[in-house]
C-alpha cells in the first residue's frame, strides 16, 4: 500500500493532470496546508518541482510548538529553575522563550526532562514521586490522551499541568479573514482531522467558497489534494472532500472529543507571531483547576518576547513569507543554533526547508 502512495509513475500522471488544469488559469493558484507533516512531505519529496509555475503550495499555522507564546515557555522555565521537574516534548525543548529555551534553562540548573508522550510522564511521575509538571502543548491531536486521564482522575498527586493547547480551526479562520492572504484552496490536516472529523472544515467551502481537502501524508495524497482543488475550481463546484477517508471519518473520534469537552474549555488565546485568536486556546475547566500549575504556583513572568529582532517566523507561520525571505535563514538561524521558533521543531517550516529545501528526493 505504501508503495502505491509513493509511486513515481502515479505521481507523474497526477502532476500532468494538474498541469493541464492549471493551464486554464491566468492568475496564481495559492493553496495552503496547515500541517507541519504535510510541509515535510512536500519538501522532502520535492513535490513543488512537479507543480506548474502558477500553482503554489504554502505552509500555514501547522506547527504546534512554533506558535506557543514565549511567555508560556518562560513560565515552564521559571518552574524548572525553582527545582520543580518539568516534563516536555523533544520538539519543545529548544524553542526559545523570551531569554532562554528549556534546554538552556537545564544547562543553568533547571530541572527539565524530555519525554515522548504523556504515558511516559505518568509513569515517571509515579516512580519519582517528586513535585513535577507536564508542559502540555499541541493541537487537537495530542489533547485526548491527557483529557481522558484528567476526567478519569488518573493523574498522580505530585503532577500538575501547564496547559498550552491551541486549536487549528480558529487559526485557519483567522487566515481566511485576512485581506493580505488570498487563497484558492486549503489542504486540511490529517492528524487533527482524525479527532475533529472532516466536518470541522466545512466552513472553508461553505462560508469562504474555497475548496478544502483533508489529505493524508504520502506524496500521492498531497498531489491528489492539489488535483481535486484545481478540478473544483475549473468546474466551479466548491465543496469539502475527504481524501484521507482511510483514516479520517466525517465526525471524528467522538470519544476523544467527549473527553476534551469534559476536561477543557475554549478561551481566547495568544499565538506566537500572530496575536490573540478567539476561542483558540484550551484551559482546564473549573472543577479540574486543582491540576493547574499556574494557579498552584502563582507564576508571574511578565510579558514575553515572541519575535526576536529580524525574525520572520510570524510571517512564515501565516504563509506570508517563505523561510528564504528571512535574512537570518541559514545564517544566524540554523537547526543547530535556532534563533526563531520555526527553526526548532521537525514540523517547523524553517527547520524543514533547512534540512530538505535544497534537496529533491525522487519519489520511489
Amino acid at each position: 500500500m505504501k508503495k502505491i502512495f509513493r509511486s513515481k509513475n502515479i505521481a507523474r500522471k497526477i502532476a500532468n493532470k494538474i498541469s493541464f488544469l492549471s493551464s486554464k488559469f491566468d492568475e496564481e493558484i495559492k493553496i495552503m496546508h496547515v500541517c507541519g507533516t504535510h510541509e515535510h512531505t512536500i519538501t522532502y519529496y520535492g513535490l513543488r518541482t512537479l507543480l506548474p509555475d502558477n500553482v503554489e503550495l504554502v505552509a500555514g499555522p501547522g506547527c504546534p510548538v512554533c506558535i506557543v507564546p514565549a511567555k508560556e515557555i518562560d513560565e515552564a522555565i521559571e518552574l524548572s529553575l525553582k527545582g520543580i521537574k518539568v516534563y516536555t516534548y523533544g520538539d519543545m525543548y529548544k524553542v526559545p522563550g523570551s531569554k532562554y529555551s528549556l534546554a538552556e534553562a537545564r544547562s543553568l540548573g533547571g530541572n527539565v526532562e524530555v519525554i515522548y508522550g504523556f504515558y511516559d510522564v505518568l509513569d515517571r511521575a509515579r516512580k519519582d514521586g517528586v513535585e513535577s509538571i507536564f508542559f502540555a502543548v499541541g493541537f487537537e491531536t495530542t489533547v485526548p490522551t491527557v483529557a481522558s486521564h484528567i476526567v478519569e482522575k488518573d493523574i498522580p498527586e505530585n503532577l500538575r499541568l501547564l496547559v498550552s493547547y491551541r486549536l487549528t480551526v480558529p487559526a485557519l479562520k483567522y487566515v481566511l479573514d485576512r485581506d493580505d492572504i488570498v487563497l484558492k484552496g486549503v489542504i486540511a490536516p490529517g492528524h487533527v482531522s482524525t479527532i475533529t472529523g472532516a466536518y470541522a472544515w466545512r466552513f472553508v467551502s461553505e462560508k469562504y467558497n474555497i475548496p478544502v481537502v483533508i489529505a493524508g501524508f504520502e506524496p500521492i495524497d498531497v498531489l491528489l489534494a492539489v488535483y481535486i482543488i484545481l478540478k473544483q475550481l475549473v468546474e466551479n463546484k466548491i465543496r469539502l472532500v475527504n481524501e484521507y477517508s482511510r483514516v479520517v471519518s466525517l465526525n471524528g473520534n467522538l470519544v476523544a472529543k467527549k473527553y476534551i469537552l469534559e476536561a477543557f474549555k475554549k478561551v481566547d488565546g495568544l499565538w506566537r507571531g500572530i496575536g490573540i485568536l478567539p476561542k483558540s486556546r484550551l484551559m482546564l475547566r473549573k472543577k479540574y483547576s486543582y491540576l493547574d500549575a499556574r494557579k498552584l504556583y502563582s507564576i508571574n513572568v511578565g510579558e514575553g518576547i515572541d519575535l526576536r529582532p529580524g525574525c520572520k517566523c510570524g510571517e512564515v507561520v501565516l504563509g506570508i513569507a517563505k523561510p528564504t525571505d528571512c535574512p537570518l535563514f541559514m545564517k544566524r538561524c540554523t537547526p543547530q543554533t535556532p534563533y526563531g521558533a520555526c527553526m526548532v521543531s521537525s514540523e517547523g517550516t524553517c527547520n524543514i526547508w533547512a534540512k530538505y529545501g535544497g534537496y529533491i528526493k525522487y519519489i520511489e
